[in-house]
C-alpha cells in the first residue's frame, strides 16, 4: 500500500562466495537510499528496471527505493509498485511507494527528480517555469530538511537546469556542488549521430563529445574534443573529418541534437522515455562510479568558478570528470570565437530563465 514499505529478497552481496574450496562471506554494502519522483510516468517506469539491474551504483550494492509521485496517480504507482516486486530484484531491500513529497524524502542517499509539470500547447515558458518552480522549491526545501547530509540529487524534469537551480536553492544546508541536472541525454544522441556518420560498430566507440549549456534548443553539442575508436585506436574527430563532415558538425549535427526531442515527441506521440532514463543511469553511473581515465561526459552542474567565462549562479553543462561522487569541470578546452557565441548564447537563455523563474 502507498506509504508502506515492502520488504525485497535479500540482495545478492549477502550470498557467499566459493574460492579455493572454502566459503568466505562477501561483505555486504550498506542499502543505498533513492528516490525517484515522478515515478509512474514513462520515464520512472522505464528507469527503475535499469537502476535495480545495479548498472548505475554497482552489481553488489542494495538499495532502498522510495517511488514518489502525486496523489492523482495513486493507482498507476500501486501498479508499478507490484511490478517491481513481480522482476524480484535481486538488490531491492525495501520498496516504498508514497504520495507525501514532504516526508518521500526522508534519509535519502539519492534523489532523481523525474516529476515535473509537462510543458502544454499554448503555455509560455513563464507560465511553464512558475508552474515548475512551486514544485522544484517544495522539493528542495524537503531534501534540505530531511535527506541524508550528503545527498546526491539529478534533475531530470524539464526545465532541467532551472529546475535543478531552483532546487537547489531551496535545500537550506546541502551543497550547491551535490545538485546536476542531465544533459547526458544529448551527449548520447550526439554518439549516435557520430557513429552513423562514420560508420562505426557502437556509441562505444565514441568519447568526449561535449555539450555546452542548457537542456534547450540553444544547447552546444562540440565535437572538438570527440574522439572516435578505428582499429583500437583512439583518434580526434576533428583530425579525421572531412570538410563536408567539419560543415555537418557545424550545421546539421547541432540543429538534429537540439530538435531530437521534438523529433521523438513527432514521431511517436509521446516524449523520450526510455533514452532518458538510460541516460540517467549512465550519468549517476559515471558520478558514483567515476569516469574512466581520458575521458569526461556532459553534466549540467554549479557554474560558479568555472574557467570558461559562464556566468555565477547557474546549473550549466560542461564537460566534466567525476571521482568519488563528486565532479569537476575540465580545463583548458580550447575554445573558438564560434564556440564562444553559442556557449554565450545558451548562457544567455539560462539567465533569462533564472531571472523569469525567481522572484
Amino acid at each position: 500500500k502507498i506509504g508502506a514499505r515492502a520488504k525485497a529478497s535479500p540482495p545478492t552481496a549477502n550470498r557467499q562466495l566459493l574460492t579455493m574450496g572454502s566459503a568466505v562471506p562477501t561483505p555486504a554494502k550498506p542499502p543505498v537510499r533513492v528516490l525517484i519522483s515522478g515515478a509512474a510516468g514513462q520515464i520512472g517506469y522505464s528507469l527503475i528496471p535499469m537502476l535495480l539491474s545495479g548498472r548505475a551504483l554497482g552489481e553488489d550494492q542494495p538499495i532502498d527505493l522510495v517511488l514518489l509521485d502525486i496523489p492523482p496517480c495513486k493507482d498507476k504507482l500501486e501498479g508499478v509498485c507490484m511490478e517491481v516486486q513481480d522482476c524480484g530484484f535481486g538488490l531491492l531491500r525495501s520498496l516504498t511507494p508514497t504520495v507525501d513529497g514532504k516526508t518521500a524524502f526522508e534519509g535519502c542517499d539519492l534523489c532523481i527528480l523525474v516529476g515535473g509539470f509537462p510543458r502544454r500547447p499554448g503555455m509560455l515558458r513563464a507560465d511553464l517555469l512558475k508552474k515548475n518552480g512551486g514544485i522544484f522549491s517544495a522539493m528542495g526545501k524537503a531534501i534540505g530538511s530531511s535527506a541524508s547530509p550528503n545527498v546526491k540529487v539529478v534533475v531530470v524534469a524539464n526545465p532541467a537546469n532551472t529546475n535543478c537551480l531552483i532546487a537547489a536553492l531551496n535545500a537550506e544546508g546541502v551543497p550547491k556542488q551535490n545538485f546536476s541536472c542531465l544533459t547526458r541525454l544529448d551527449m548520447n544522441r550526439s554518439k549516435g549521430l557520430i557513429v552513423s556518420r562514420f560508420g562505426l560498430s557502437s556509441a562505444n566507440d565514441v568519447k568526449n563529445v561535449m555539450i555546452w549549456g542548457n537542456h534547450s534548443k540553444t544547447q552546444y553539442p562540440d565535437i572538438t574534443e570527440a574522439q572516435i575508436k578505428r582499429d583500437g585506436e583512439w583518434t580526434s574527430v576533428p583530425t579525421v573529418a572531412t570538410d563536408e563532415d567539419m560543415k555537418y558538425f557545424k550545421g546539421d549535427f547541432i540543429k538534429t541534437v537540439q530538435q531530437r526531442g521534438a523529433a521523438v515527441l513527432k514521431a511517436r506521440g509521446f516524449s523520450s522515455a526510455a533514452s532518458a532514463a538510460n541516460a540517467v543511469i549512465d550519468h549517476i553511473k559515471s558520478l558514483y562510479q567515476g569516469t574512466a581515465p581520458g575521458e569526461h561526459v556532459a553534466m549540467g552542474v554549479w557554474s560558479n568558478g568555472n574557467p570558461y567565462g559562464i556566468a555565477d549562479g547557474i546549473f550549466y553543462s560542461f564537460p566534466c570528470t567525476c571521482k568519488d561522487g563528486k565532479w569537476s569541470i575540465v580545463p583548458g578546452v580550447t575554445c573558438s570565437d564560434e564556440s564562444k557565441e553559442l556557449m554565450k548564447a545558451t548562457e544567455k537563455e539560462l539567465l533569462e530563465e533564472k531571472k523569469e523563474a525567481l522572484p
